[in-house]
């Protein structure tokens, strides 16, 4: 397998909605196994592909990130169909945002669909920690950053702590 270079804001690119995935091949189930790779060599708890600069619908994701076990999800054309109540995602962080966590808010409860790596129909059905993984990763599929959803302020002093550091070589001033 391979390990994926991860788009990292201030990318355009991370805005960009993804393509419907329309036909899973062997292709598709590369990209998924690359993805899974990627999340857990980062650490993380889940991965779009478009952070991964692959312009498709698919999301994998695993509230326990321990690579020993591999317990990933993947969803392909991920969409939340029903959501309930609110909750502040706390200390929320992204592979795509680095150096950087904030607390936002999300809905408590979603039910997804979309379909697994076979191409069967899938439903979830969850709250808690995966719930906020799923919308964190769903965002990403539309264009949307977690630093989207917090205030201007935040949004703005992290935006120019990022771009000095990137004018910098990368390194945290």
């Amino acid at each position: 397998m391979a390990i994926l270079h991860i788009v990292t804001f201030p990318d355009p690119f991370l805005k960009n909605p993804t393509q419907p995935v329309t036909s899973i091949d062997d292709g598709i189930q590369q990209i998924i196994e690359n993805m899974a790779d990627t999340m857990y060599q980062a650490p993380g708890v889940g991965l779009a592909a478009i952070q991964a600069g692959i312009d498709k619908s698919i999301i994998i994701v695993d509230p326990d990130p321990n690579p020993e076990k591999r317990k990933f999800q993947a969803v392909i054309n991920p969409k939340i169909v029903l959501n309930r109540g609110e909750t502040l995602s706390e200390k929320e962080g992204c592979l795509s945002v680095p150096d950087f966590r904030s607390d936002v808010k999300r809905f408590e409860r979603v039910v997804v669909k979309g379909m697994d790596r076979d191409g069967r129909p899938l439903e979830i059905d969850t709250d808690g920690l995966l719930a906020v993984i799923l919308q964190h990763e769903i965002d990403h599929l539309n264009g949307i950053l977690f630093i989207d959803r917090i205030s201007a302020l935040k949004r703005s002093l992290y935006t120019k702590k990022r771009k000095k550091a990137l004018k910098h070589g990368g390194q945290t001033v």
